[in-house]
């Protein structure tokens, strides 16, 4: 099925007015924060060429960011650090990051669509999780390609910030570039402590795929919102 608007016509018929699509990215990186946006889209003027991040080109992904963000009805976005993901693991900091981004939607969202097979436990309106909802419902990857964008910007941040692991290139993923920095310089100051690959050099460990995630796996959070 591809990604479209029916799940969110079908809320509406029910009587919601807000429904808002929430996704995350960064859930295997060894490094960096983990980043989620909510996103209630405006049904009448939704971008061309939205679908999950991951389909797209970083060139698509960057072009489709801004129009999402001026034709939402709201956007928001938040970040779970690097040692807070160590404090509280993966699973939890991922959950935490779209909840607190549903969370700053204004208008507030009515009713949560979410990428994955976990509800968050923190929202008082009805949801309903997707397992591949950011290739199915629109306002999921719209969600997505704004934290996709939002993330691999603060992550080309950090690459001047700690030259010499390529976090330009990687984005903070495990590949063997990646390795290599950790074994020749240690970790830095954001790589994730508790995941397997940071303090110890392992050339077999699977390379970067955004859909696998090291079972581990938040610290400082920091937010950023855009309502419209």
């Amino acid at each position: 099925m591809a990604c479209n608007a029916t799940k969110e016509r079908k809320v509406l018929r029910s009587g919601f007015r807000f429904v808002a699509g929430t996704d995350e990215v960064g859930r295997g990186a060894l490094a960096g924060p983990v980043v989620a946006a909510a996103v209630i889209l405006n049904l009448a003027d939704i971008p061309d060429g939205i679908n999950d991040s991951k389909k797209l080109t970083r060139l698509q992904r960057e072009s489709l960011a801004p129009e999402i963000e001026r034709r939402a009805i709201a956007v928001a976005v938040s970040r779970i650090e690097h040692n807070e993901i160590d404090r509280i693991n993966i699973l939890q900091a991922s959950l935490l990051a779209m909840e607190v981004a549903v969370k700053a939607l204004r208008p507030q969202a009515e009713y949560v669509l979410i990428d994955g097979r976990q509800m968050l436990p923190g929202l008082n309106c009805p949801q309903q999780a997707i397992v591949g909802g950011d290739g199915l419902s629109v306002s999921i990857a719209a969600a997505s390609i704004i934290a996709k964008v939002a993330r691999d910007r603060w992550m080309r941040e950090y690459d001047t910030e700690y030259p010499g692991y390529g976090f330009a290139s990687h984005v903070g993923y495990n590949t063997r570039l990646h390795q290599q920095a950790i074994a020749q310089l240690g970790p830095s100051a954001i790589h994730r402590l508790t995941f397997q690959g940071v303090l110890t050099f392992q050339p077999s460990l699977f390379l970067h795929d955004e859909n696998s995630s090291p079972e581990s796996a938040p610290a400082r959070r920091r937010r950023s919102t855009k309502a419209s």
